[in-house]
């Protein structure tokens, strides 16, 4: 079973690309973090912890 969906994904991956090329957040951890909020925000599967 997987802990996270596809929107979840796609959000992250696009974050990363924020942090790798444009220099958006100061970390990776950052980048996934704002990705899975934002991912919950939308009501996507993303659990807290």
């Amino acid at each position: 079973m997987t802990k996270f969906g596809p929107k979840a994904q796609k959000n992250v991956e696009k974050e990363m690309h924020e942090h790798k090329h444009h220099g958006k957040y100061k970390s990776r951890e950052q980048a996934v973090a704002v990705g899975l909020s934002k991912t919950r925000r939308q009501g996507g599967k993303a659990p807290k912890n």
